[in-house]
């Protein structure tokens, strides 16, 4: 038996599995040894685990699948997926795949222990890459001749995927090359159940079929190991008949399964590379790896809050902008989305939009300090802004004398200016509201502004102010109700005060009066309060001037 691995070697390609193939000679009567010699092609193949009758084996994931058709290596793309592995370990395993093509299996073997290495601290959950990674180191060991190393890393790949080809394959190799040809015969035939075309195994066999015979003599099959039986599951070579509806729904979802948990995979480790770049403020490259997140899942909220902050930081306020606008339409509360989109809104020199956002943060959490410091902040910017947009002089009084109807006006004397001021009591939109109250507002008559009110339905109000909404009308406004509505009819002040906060923009507006303004407030509300009605209550009053004050 010794003297089996003494002999010559014979041509080949200096790998393991070229010199035990070729030690292994059948010396019988009148026959050469020559007749069992694998020839130089097949010996290639035997050591990369794919030669078959007929076959066209895939090898995709081998580290020896490069062939024909393998592009040189400076085309090859080191980043491109494997399985469910991360970025990272992905480029190890191709560069693996590379180094072992051109040869160089010691460095080859270094790329595919990092990659092991860094799945077992990785803490991932995919046997089917662990297994592969396992099953490329070993044909490093096998092609360096570290056939008990092959076996061990074998052993460990078909611990995670019982059946699996090439581990077999590799590891019969491997017993071959120790001269342990019972294990290898065992696991030769057990490749055979799996794909019946495999070519080598076929040989191998029969080669190792006529060693244990001049070994073991008549009996050398009952000194075998119990060669396993494989499940038709695993037999490769019963595939070819039609999958059931049944198989073909597993497949379907187990297919579903797996592109979900690589994309969770790609999602998380561009997520966390976006992250630790925009800890470095590498901005731009934190931007790309969101925009990659974004196209494996385009629903994730907190990706676009993400990327919005790259934006601002970068000064690209309008795409920062469009990302909040995105976050909300997927969390309408998102207090980081209203947060950034203010300052996207401050940076387009949007101050209105932005007072808004900013309220919307505070209202869901007044403890946000920087929001208070920006709504401060951009509080002034509005009202320079105001200002500059005002005209120089002040607008020309245009009283409204002409009315359809006498029963639907009234003429009033300005007690101020001793002007007369016609109103129309009964506007029929809020151009025509708008009119009127102007026409009060800009000769002070607050008697006037008060019958408008009187005539004006509670519940429209805030329609009808839709278009002429500014702090100075809030004012105005507010001394009508207190001098001239509240003693004649406090309900109906009530109801006006309950209805007028409710108008678009009211919050903002409020932001921007001045100091004697929010004292006429406080003081209609302490009047209101001392009212008797039974409409409403001094709680209910309370409620409602929070809105205000």
């Amino acid at each position: 038996m010794g003297n089996a691995q003494k002999k010559p070697h014979g041509r080949g390609d200096g790998g393991p599995h070229s010199e035990s193939h070729n030690s292994h000679h059948w010396r019988g009567k009148g026959g050469s040894a020559d007749k069992y010699k694998v020839g130089p092609e097949s010996k290639e193949k035997v050591a990369n685990g794919s030669s078959k009758r007929g076959s066209t084996a895939s090898t995709q994931g081998d580290p020896s699948a490069g062939g024909k058709g393998t592009p040189p290596a400076g085309t090859v793309n080191l980043d491109a997926p494997c399985g469910a592995l991360p970025p990272h370990l992905s480029r190890l395993k191709n560069e693996g795949n590379l180094l072992f093509k051109n040869g160089q299996f010691a460095d080859a073997l270094e790329k595919y222990s990092q990659a092991i290495q860094g799945y077992t601290d990785s803490g991932l959950d995919s046997p089917d890459d662990l297994c592969v990674l396992y099953s490329n180191r070993a044909a490093c060991y096998l092609k360096d001749g570290n056939s008990q190393d092959c076996i061990q890393d074998c052993t460990r790949a078909l611990e995670l995927q019982p059946f699996s080809l090439k581990p077999l394959l590799r590891r019969a190799m491997a017993y071959e090359s120790l001269e342990r040809y019972r294990k290898a015969y065992v696991d030769y035939k057990t490749v055979l159940q799996i794909d019946i075309s495999v070519q080598a195994a076929h040989d191998s066999v029969n080669r190792i079929t006529r060693l244990l015979i001049e070994q073991d003599g008549a009996e050398w099959r009952e000194k075998l190991p119990e060669i396993p039986l494989v499940p038709l599951s695993a037999q490769q070579h019963r595939r070819e008949e039609p999958p059931s509806a049944e198989v073909l729904q597993a497949r379907a979802e187990k297919a579903a399964r797996d592109a979900e948990r690589r994309t969770e995979v790609r999602f998380a480790a561009s997520k966390q590379e976006g992250n630790d770049f925009v800890k470095k403020g590498q901005y731009p490259e934190a931007l790309g790896k969101y925009t990659e997140c974004l196209k494996l899942k385009p629903e994730e909220c907190a990706i676009y809050t993400n990327r919005a902050l790259c934006y601002l930081k970068l000064e690209r306020f309008a795409e920062a902008k469009q990302d909040c606008d995105a976050a909300l339409k997927l969390e309408p509360a998102n207090k980081k989305a209203f947060y950034r989109r203010a300052l996207a809104n401050k940076g387009l020199k949007d101050y209105l939009a932005c007072s808004a956002d900013l309220q919307e943060v505070l209202q869901q959490d007044p403890n946000v300090q920087e929001a208070e410091k920006e709504l401060e902040e951009v509080t002034v910017l509005l009202r320079q802004s105001l200002a500059n947009n005002s005209p120089s002089k002040p607008r020309k009084t245009v009283p409204i004398t002409e009315v359809e109807n006498d029963a639907d006006a009234v003429v009033s004397n300005s007690e101020d200016r001793g002007q007369d001021v016609t109103i129309n009591l009964h506007p029929t939109n809020a151009y025509d509201f708008g009119q009127s109250l102007n026409a009060a507002r800009s000769s002070g008559n607050t008697a006037a502004c008060a019958e408008l009110l009187a005539s004006t339905a509670p519940e429209t109000l805030p329609q009808l102010l839709s278009t002429q909404l500014d702090g100075r009308t809030v004012g105005f406004i507010m001394q009508a109700l207190d001098s001239h509505l509240l003693d004649k009819d406090p309900d109906l002040v009530y109801q006006h005060l309950r209805h007028l906060h409710t108008a678009d923009r009211f919050s903002v507006v409020l932001m921007l009066l001045e100091k004697d303004e929010h004292r006429h407030m406080t003081q209609l509300f302490e009047r209101l309060s001392a009212a008797e009605s039974t409409e409403f209550s001094k709680n209910d009053v309370q409620n409602l001037a929070n809105k205000y004050i």
